[in-house]
């Protein structure tokens, strides 16, 4: 079965620990959820079909040791496992960006997951499954996209309750863009002691208002 492929390009990481690397982004085709401030809506219905060997070789044209699969939601295919397995098998490192909605455990331990956790203001938040932080390595990350002081009380409630099964410097909060001021989610962060990392969509200050490829 072919894999159903939005677009592969090249750019800076921007959205996890790795932001600011050289990276190759595999952007898969499908989403199961509709976030209400989704950038990539492009990528619902769009798409071509390939197979694994061809997109390996166009992903690593690029000379880029660093590769990430992402969507759309890209565990929806059932054949992501295997690409991420074969760029796996061959020496590369693996970022997976997944909405935290579907089964992680089908993914190889080594690939590095970032997993999204809905808030309110994304209208998905009844969506997430959280049985996926027991299958989260110590290099897992985890994301929370953040529109409003609701969505930071979530956020911060879900930290503090689980904190038992997650590193804290491997939680991100993010700001929606235009939506929450860095500032007020930065001093939030602050006011709190609260033990994760403020962090930025890096691509979205250096490309603003690019939507594609970037």
């Amino acid at each position: 079965m072919p894999l159903f492929v939005n677009e592969i390009f090249y750019s800076l990481q921007g959205e996890s620990l790795h932001s600011g690397r050289p990276c190759v982004f595999v952007r898969l085709t499908g989403c199961n959820l509709r976030c209400r401030y989704c950038d990539t809506t492009y990528a619902y219905e769009e798409g071509k079909p390939y197979n694994i060997q061809d997109i390996f070789i166009q992903a690593t044209s690029f000379h880029c040791n660093l590769i990430e699969i992402t969507g759309g939601e890209p565990l929806l295919q059932p054949e992501t496992p295997e690409l991420i397995s074969k760029l796996l098998r061959e020496r590369f490192e693996v970022l997976l960006e997944t909405n935290g909605s579907v089964d992680i455990s089908i993914v190889p331990p080594e690939c590095i997951k970032i997993l999204d956790i809905k808030c309110p203001s994304s209208g998905e938040s009844e969506q997430n499954n959280y049985k996926n932080i027991l299958h989260m390595s110590p290099h897992d990350q985890i994301k929370f996209v953040i529109g409003n002081r609701e969505d930071y009380h979530f956020a911060k409630s879900i930290v503090k309750e689980r904190a038992g099964h997650i590193l804290p410097h491997h939680i991100l909060f993010s700001p929606v863009a235009s939506v929450l001021s860095f500032k007020d989610l930065a001093e939030w962060i602050l006011e709190d002691h609260l033990e994760v990392r403020f962090h930025l969509q890096l691509h979205k200050i250096i490309w603003p208002g690019d939507i594609r490829g970037k």
